[in-house]
């Protein structure tokens, strides 16, 4: 009943799903503990599951050869749908790490248990299309992001889908999402804050 209770409060308002659709899908979800600094899918490995996280927060990044840093393009959270999204549809490995920032859960459904349901029920069929747009969404946006917004659009933008990251996720790895350096992020923190307390003083 507990998964019941939480698949329905993100798939009824994501795609629709009634509550009898949900209990239909109850036994292909499953619990999956994730420590700090373990992955939810490793590079070169085909990811095989979509998860939804239910407690911590995980970044998406990849390995830059020519600079030898590693570089943040996604950070998942409560309530958010995780998975290296091509590498799952098309089962070809994934060009990501995601790793766990925090002793993180997630609820997972596998590939072959996902496609049973597109196939014998169609509300969960629809659930795909939807899911397919989002993550192109998602990907377009990042994308949009980095071209048209300044660094501290970025920073506003990424405070505004995950509200506490600043307490939960170091500066490295923020200012990697933002493509900055540490002592350009501080300067946007601090213009921020001066900005809030100016506006509180009038």
């Amino acid at each position: 009943m507990e998964d019941l209770h939480y698949l329905s409060g993100i798939l009824l308002p994501f795609a629709g799903l009634t509550e009898n659709d949900i209990s239909v899908s109850l036994r292909f979800w499953h619990r999956r503990n994730i420590a700090k600094g373990n992955f939810y899918n490793r590079q070169n490995v085909v990811c095989k599951d979509l998860g939804i996280v239910t407690k911590g927060i995980f970044r998406v990044y990849f390995f830059d050869p020519a600079t030898g840093e590693q570089k943040n393009v996604f950070f998942f959270s409560e309530g958010q749908f995780i998975v290296s999204f091509r590498s799952f549809i098309f089962q070809y490995p994934c060009n990501y790490f995601i790793e766990a920032l925090e002793d993180a859960e997630i609820l997972y459904v596998p590939y072959q248990d996902l496609h049973y349901l597109y196939s014998e029920h169609r509300p969960w069929e629809r659930f795909g299309r939807l899911l397919a747009e989002h993550f192109f969404n998602a990907s377009q946006g990042r994308t949009e992001n980095l071209l048209f917004l300044n660094h501290e659009q970025r920073y506003l933008g990424l405070l505004k889908e995950h509200p506490n990251i600043i307490q939960r996720v170091t500066s490295q790895h923020i200012a990697s999402y933002l493509g900055i350096k540490n002592q350009s992020l501080s300067r946007i923190k601090n213009r921020i804050a001066s900005g809030n307390a100016n506006h509180r003083n009038k």
